[in-house]
């Protein structure tokens, strides 16, 4: 699938800058075997001679009809095959096992023959790895293929870079003996060294097609040109990204060590990940990197700067040549194994997308918990959509809700690493360090704030997109919701709407557990609209109602009061509390206009019947004011029966003073019982 892309530059001759003018002749061969050239008939090859053949070599489908004596003269390993054998008369030798094929084969026979071959870019690391398994070595012949190939990759190859991309990328069929002769160890950091070069110093023509002819030089400058431009800081993206994945991580660890910056690499990766794995990228997400008039169908480059690319080897074409599922498990560990360390080097929306396929593609454990670490290095750059991960595992709800909880973990984690740290350096050298160092770590400290906010409102979204699944556990909702401190949200609108969503997707929570879900939303953080909301929804537990109902009135007083205290202190520097709710009610989502009215109606109703009752109130006690002052009056005696009243009051009275003048004197009592029975006789003879 990647033939066209290689032709497209290796149509020029590569042997022109070899030894002499690109052509390797090969010695005199033996008298009497005279060779004009190879002929093809079918899948057999026969040279061109008067000699009859005597030796068929068999190479897959391919059958070469040849003569021993030239090949057993440059060739150690045919000449122990052919004289070490017990059978005299050989005739037939097959190396199924030989790198590089019936292609390279042939061109070794020619060079056997002495029949001219050209060596190019496409067919030197085939050829190289063919003569390193015939043991075409000097010691049979000065001159043999190992030098002459080993000089052309020494002193052509490794000095373009075209050439060495297209050599690292036909080494693909060739382990691993293009391995063992370091033929991918040698391209991949002279890739790396012309890719880390300051691009200042870069000037390719463009003109947004393959070029026909050969490529320029890596040296080859010419700034006078109107045609030429600066290249930008990903000119060679498009490039390394025809590479297989293996041969990608080289080029990349390669440059790693040559000091490239970390957000290069990590671009480089997002473009090769866009080309390699189908649906990773939307379309859209890429900038455009094509100027016009360009027809070539390319990537777009991930990185801001880039977008003139010095194309190699054209396009791939997703939906002609898909990835298979193992080749796509084995990019996914590969990328994440050599992500750069360093946060932000890339986005993390490619993090959550290479954390989805890698839990779809069931990657392995370490290196999923290695990605989880660090999407939670940047979890407040996150958006919604990319953290709507299905749950591929055998659990029930729809989305995977515990990837979540872990990567919000491991984002908490980062958070107290990171404000922990500038407290350990705060005490270092001298008082403008200290104070340096106090400022740094107020704004740090402001900056954690800022991202547990917007990560707040992140999980906020995310449950009420998950609450609507019924398979979802009160449990894991009420999990995910409290692991943020309390200081993270300002505002709980988005944590109460998804609570409602929660409460309406599961329509058979029992009492209780409508008090438990609604437990970790904190009344007095809700806004008007919420208020008003819940003010009359039915879901909600009636004490929850009425401690939103409870906490909006508080504030209003407390809004009240503070005016008033404004309007008498005139201007001052004090600040009442409505600036900050009013600071409050901007920041909050307008989510809840639905019954606006509705609710607004209904508790101004609710106000009027609470004035209605106070003052029914008021007046149920002046009626009770009223009917005790009657009592009294009844209460009091008549005036038929007044002096039989009078005459009993005045001798209670003088019964009980005569008593406490006897106590008070010490005159004991002759007895006490009588005494204190003697009023109830009095009182029984008199009535």
């Amino acid at each position: 699938m990647w033939e066209s892309e290689i032709e497209s530059v290796s149509g020029g001759d590569y042997g022109a800058a070899a030894a002499g003018d690109g052509v390797l002749a090969a010695a005199a061969a033996r008298p009497g075997v005279k060779s004009d050239g190879f002929e093809q008939r079918g899948e057999s090859w026969y040279v061109a001679t008067d000699v009859p053949s005597d030796l068929l070599v068999q190479i897959g489908d391919a059958s070469f009809y040849l003569h021993k004596y030239p090949l057993v003269s440059r060739s150690g390993k045919l000449n122990r095959i052919i004289y070490d054998s017990r059978n005299a008369d050989l005739s037939k030798i097959t190396l199924d096992d030989l790198p590089g094929g019936p292609e390279s084969f042939e061109l070794a026979a020619k060079f056997c023959y002495g029949i001219a071959v050209d060596l190019t870019a496409t067919n030197i690391s085939g050829l190289r790895c063919t003569a390193e398994y015939l043991e075409m070595t000097e010691d049979l012949e000065e001159g043999n293929l190992i030098f002459k190939t080993e000089a052309f990759l020494s002193y052509v190859v490794l000095s373009s870079w075209r050439d060495s991309i297209v050599v690292l990328k036909s080494c693909e069929k060739l382990s691993p003996w293009a391995e063992n002769l370091q033929i991918v160890r040698r391209c991949s950091e002279s890739i790396a060294w012309k890719a880390s070069a300051n691009p200042k110093g870069i000037r390719w023509q463009y003109t947004g097609k393959p070029p026909a002819a050969s490529s320029p030089k890596w040296n080859e400058l010419k700034e006078s040109s109107p045609s030429r431009s600066q290249a930008p800081p990903d000119w060679w993206f498009e490039d390394v990204s025809i590479l297989r994945i293996d041969h990608f991580v080289r080029v990349v660890t390669a440059i790693k060590v040559k000091g490239m910056r970390h957000e290069l690499i990590g671009a480089s990766m997002m473009h090769y990940a866009a080309k390699w794995l189908p649906g990773l990228i939307k379309e859209g997400h890429a900038a455009a990197g094509s100027d016009e008039g360009s027809t070539t169908t390319t990537t777009s480059s991930s990185w801001k700067g880039g977008g003139l690319y010095m194309v190699v080897a054209g396009t791939r074409d997703d939906t002609l040549n898909p990835v298979p599922t193992k080749d796509q498990k084995m990019i996914i560990e590969s990328l994440i194994s050599i992500i750069p360390p360093q946060k932000d080097s890339v986005t993390c929306s490619f993090l959550l997308r290479l954390l989805r396929m890698a839990s779809m593609l069931k990657v392995a454990p370490a290196l999923v918990t290695e990605l989880e670490k660090r999407v939670g290095m940047q979890f407040e750059q996150a958006a919604l959509p990319d953290l709507l991960i299905p749950s591929y595992s055998k659990a029930e709800t729809l989305y995977d809700v515990d990837l979540v909880q872990r990567v919000l973990e491991h984002f908490l984690v980062q958070e107290q690493t990171e404000s922990c740290s500038p407290s350990r350096n705060s005490f270092s050298d001298g008082n403008n360090k200290h104070n340096n160092t106090l400022h740094d770590g107020g704004s740090q400290r402001g900056t954690n704030l800022n991202a547990k906010m917007r990560v707040a409102r992140l999980v906020d979204s995310y449950l009420t997109e998950v609450s609507r699944d019924r398979n979802l556990s009160l449990t894991k909702f009420q999990v995910l919701a409290e692991a943020l401190p309390e200081s993270a949200r300002t505002c709980d609108d988005g944590l109460y709407r998804a609570i409602d969503s929660y409460l309406k997707a599961h329509p058979t929570l029992s009492e209780h557990e409508r008090k438990r879900l609604c437990r970790v939303m904190d009344c007095q953080k809700l806004s008007i609209d919420a208020c008003m909301h819940a003010a009359q929804n039915e879901r909600l537990p009636l004490r929850i109602v009425v401690q939103v109902l409870f906490s909006e009135q508080v504030k209003i007083s407390n809004a009240i009061a503070n005016n008033a205290l404004k309007d008498s202190s005139g201007d001052s520097h004090y600040q009442p509390l409505v600036s900050n709710r009013k600071t409050l009610l901007d920041a909050t989502p307008q989510s809840f206009q639905e019954g606006w009215a509705s609710a607004k109606k209904d508790i101004n109703t609710l106000k009027f019947e609470l004035e209605t009752v106070k003052s029914r109130n008021l007046e149920l006690q002046r009626e009770m004011e009223s009917l005790q002052r009657q009592f009294d009056k009844l209460a009091k005696p008549k005036q038929g029966s007044s002096a039989w009243s009078a005459g009993w009051k005045k001798l209670s009275k003088l019964t009980k003073s005569t008593n406490l003048e006897n106590q008070d004197m010490g005159t004991p009592v002759a007895n006490p019982e009588l005494a204190r029975k003697a009023p109830r006789r009095w009182r029984n003879s008199i009535s």
